[in-house]
């Protein structure tokens, strides 16, 4: 058997519940809520588990890499291997790719500020060529607002890509028809 322990924290300030769960099955063994997480409260939260199955073989302890969680495994089970969460060691490895990945959303967004002064300019026109182009800004403004959940999907990276591809349509519209003469006092593609 072996017990995963996480703090759940509602609100900064508050209890945190505390649960120690089966890893395999996700039964909750104990669920408690402290008003601190130090090492001692920990600890005794801890015994408290090991206590509760005296008859179990443990085999290992899952938990976050927070440091009074560390200690109090180590002072608790020290005979256990204890192995850091997947999903927080993941989230640690993946936060230089995120940064990257936001800086260049934040640098792409730059290149495309002009959209509302064209969809502006447009307001009064009534045309075929005006409706493509407020089609091609509301394309551009919803590949803007549309985010990834990282780290598995990067956000400026899809962002990246639509940008290309509304630029590529627009390019190739231009090379067939022209440019539209309501785009030319913009260099947005």
């Amino acid at each position: 058997m072996v017990l995963a322990i996480d703090g759940l924290q509602p609100d900064v300030g508050h209890e945190v519940l505390w649960v120690i769960r089966e890893v395999l099955s996700g039964e909750i063994l104990i669920a408690k809520p402290l008003l601190s997480s130090s090492q001692e409260d920990l600890a005794a939260l801890l015994t408290e588990a090991k206590n509760a199955l005296p008859a179990v073989a443990l085999s290992g302890i899952v938990s976050d890499g927070q440091l009074s969680i560390r200690a109090a495994v180590a002072t608790t089970f020290a005979d256990l291997p204890h192995q850091l969460c997947h999903f927080h060691y993941l989230r640690e490895a993946a936060k230089p790719i995120y940064e990257a990945d936001r800086h260049g959303k934040k640098e792409l967004k730059k290149q495309v500020r002009g959209i509302r002064a064209i969809e502006r300019g447009l307001e009064k026109e009534t045309g075929e060529e005006a409706q493509v182009t407020r089609d091609c800004c509301l394309a551009v403004r919803s590949a803007l607002t549309d985010d990834g959940r990282p780290p598995l999907e990067a956000s400026g990276l899809k962002l990246h890509d639509r940008l290309t591809k509304i630029s590529a349509s627009i390019h190739r519209v231009a090379e067939k028809r022209g440019f539209p003469s309501s785009l030319s006092a913009y260099s947005v593609c």
